[in-house]
């Protein structure tokens, strides 16, 4: 199902990229077969651009109508809207279509005022913090700085590196991974081409971690709670780091992060896109993906990986002549706090708090081993079909038991009848659940579920009375 409209209003835009290209609208008339005058009236905005002239000039100029239409600015809007949303502008509201308006017009103008916002929320943050909390306030925007600019960085590429795919993809043929393999051909190759040995060590001698590679000694220490999935992922990402760190090192400078710490979480990332793209080779995974129709239990069985693993690849298969479903993935805890996340589409997650409590990812660790799905509606009226499982990436002991997650993965309901997930729903007249981003963003009123009121907005108590919901609040 194509999301292009047939008309666009996105004057502004026209004119910057005709100005980037160093043409006179005379020039760039002639070269789409329209006239000047035209032209003058679509970059003024008194005119639309039709579907037409927007397909000759994607032809004559060869560029991404995706990102000419701004339909890959949806994060851009998103983190706008929800930064305007703060007290701090609670006298100057902004919808979001005005949202959407400045960033139509600007992009930089937008990219700007948040750097000048962030700063700002930075050294308010610095300055409130007591003397003695000083050094540890300044690592914690450390970290988040650097969680935050990997996030950015891969969104920005659409979660897709073709070079790590097209190595992996080579290595998989060499290794046999496009077909049936025994586990034993990772371990084979370590010790072969690297002479590095594989052991598996009780827990106790490696008490607090999975993987630990020895390079003096040319040894990988693998602990005896990883499973069979997670053995071979970490066998993978070892070999990504021992025959690609060149190419990963590469995209990491493109990226231009801002310090050694993103730098090095982004190396991880790469590694780990290497490790899942070798296990499961891009051609054939997404062969099996539209066969099995997305069923993410059968296709972890048949490449021999995890929920998890097997949820973040569907994520990647966003090659321009191979595409799969375009999803969205977090995962949470128990406590409801993200720890990963990551938007295809135009599903927005905040940088702050958890995820809504009407969304049923949260109902997962009740019920282990089951997978959850759900229609949700957005406060933006968009409607998302959504998946989601609990899942432990290692076992436990009795002393320490096994961390538990829980995974969701979702797309825009149009991709739902794709899914073999969708059968059982009425996609011709859905009625998704309501949800919001998180409680301080959402400004749906009387939700059972609601644990604060939305930052922008004024609490009225009536001692009177009691409703379902405790906060109420006006504009």
């Amino acid at each position: 199902m194509s999301s292009r409209p047939d008309k666009l209003i996105i004057g502004p835009r026209l004119r910057r990229f005709r100005q980037t290209l160093g043409l006179t609208q005379t020039r760039m008339a002639e070269d789409l077969g329209i006239s000047a005058s035209y032209l003058n009236l679509m970059e003024s905005n008194q005119r639309a651009m039709s579907a037409n002239v927007l397909l000759k000039m994607a032809e004559r100029y060869d560029f991404d109508i995706a990102s000419f239409t701004g339909q890959s600015d949806a994060h851009l809007v998103a983190e706008l809207y929800e930064t305007m949303r703060s007290p701090m502008f609670k006298d100057v509201p902004v919808s979001k279509s005005e949202a959407e308006d400045l960033v139509a017009a600007s992009p930089n103008a937008a990219k700007a005022f948040l750097r000048l916002y962030n700063k700002h929320r930075d050294l308010n943050l610095r300055g409130n913090a007591m003397e003695a909390d000083r050094d540890r306030v300044e690592l914690l925007e450390q970290s988040a700085e650097a969680v935050e600019s990997v996030r950015q960085f891969i969104e920005a590429e659409s979660n897709y590196f073709p070079e790590l795919d097209a190595v992996a993809q080579e290595l998989a043929r060499e290794l046999g991974f496009d077909k049936n393999v025994m586990p034993s051909v990772l371990t084979e190759r370590l010790k072969i081409k690297h002479n590095v040995q594989v052991r598996v060590v009780p827990v106790d001698i490696m008490p607090q971690m999975l993987r630990y590679y020895d390079r003096h000694a040319r040894r990988i220490n693998l602990s005896e709670l990883l499973r069979q999935s997670g053995r071979r992922f970490q066998l993978a990402f070892q070999i990504a780091m021992l025959e690609q760190r060149k190419l990963i090192d590469k995209i990491v400078k493109s990226a231009n992060l801002p310090g050694p710490e993103a730098e090095g979480l982004c190396r991880t990332s790469l590694a780990n896109y290497f490790a899942a793209a070798l296990l499961m080779p891009y051609n054939r995974f997404l062969q099996e993906a539209e066969k099995t129709r997305y069923d993410i239990e059968l296709l972890s069985h048949r490449f021999g990986t995890s929920f998890e693993q097997t949820a973040h690849r569907l994520t990647t298969l966003q090659k321009p002549d191979a595409r799969g479903i375009p999803f969205f993935f977090v995962r949470i805890d128990v406590a409801g706090n993200v720890s990963k996340r990551f938007s295809s589409g135009r599903f927005h997650f905040s940088k702050f708090g958890g995820a809504c409590p009407l969304w049923n990812i949260h109902e997962c660790f009740q019920t282990p081993g089951r997978v959850h799905t759900q229609m949700i509606e957005m406060p933006d009226n968009t409607v998302y079909f959504s998946i989601a499982r609990m899942v432990s990436r290692s076992d436990g002991t009795y002393e320490n038991p096994e961390q538990r997650l829980a995974i969701g993965l979702g797309c825009d309901i149009a991709y739902a009848p794709r899914l073999t997930y969708a059968d059982r729903y009425n996609l011709e007249t859905p009625q998704p659940t309501p949800v919001g981003v998180n409680c301080y963003l959402c400004e749906r009123a009387n939700c059972l579920q609601r644990a604060h009121a939305p930052l922008n907005k004024t609490l009225n108590f009536d001692e009177r009375a009691r409703s379902m919901s405790l906060y109420r609040f006006g504009d």
